[in-house]
C-alpha cells in the first residue's frame, strides 16, 4: 500500500487506510479472516497446500454471496465495478 497515492491518481479510485491496531475499522478484512479460518485454522502453514487447493478456496470465497454486498458475490461486485470504470 506504499504506492496507494499513485494508484488513486492512475485509477481514480480512492484508497482509505485504517488506523493501526483498530480492527473495528477493518470489518470486511476481519470477516474474511474468519471465513478463511474455516478452511485454514489460525497459524496454518499455507506452504503445505497446493496452488490448486488455494485456488479452490479462493473461488469458493469469491463466489459466496455476502449480506454486506446485497447478497451478491465478491466476484459479481468486482465485475460490476470493472464494467462501470472507464479505464
Amino acid at each position: 500500500m506504499g504506492r496507494h497515492q499513485a494508484f488513486s491518481v492512475v485509477t481514480g479510485v480512492p484508497v482509505f487506510l485504517c488506523d493501526p491496531a483498530s480492527p473495528w475499522q477493518r470489518g470486511s478484512n476481519e470477516n474474511t479472516n474468519g471465513l478463511l479460518r474455516q478452511y485454514f485454522p489460525k497459524g496454518t502453514d499455507l506452504s503445505i497446500h497446493s496452488a490448486e487447493e488455494l485456488a479452490r478456496v479462493t473461488d469458493e470465497l469469491n463466489t459466496r454471496p455476502r449480506k454486506t454486498l446485497g447478497w451478491q458475490t465478491p466476484a459479481q461486485k468486482l465485475l460490476d465495478a470493472l464494467l462501470q470504470r472507464d479505464f
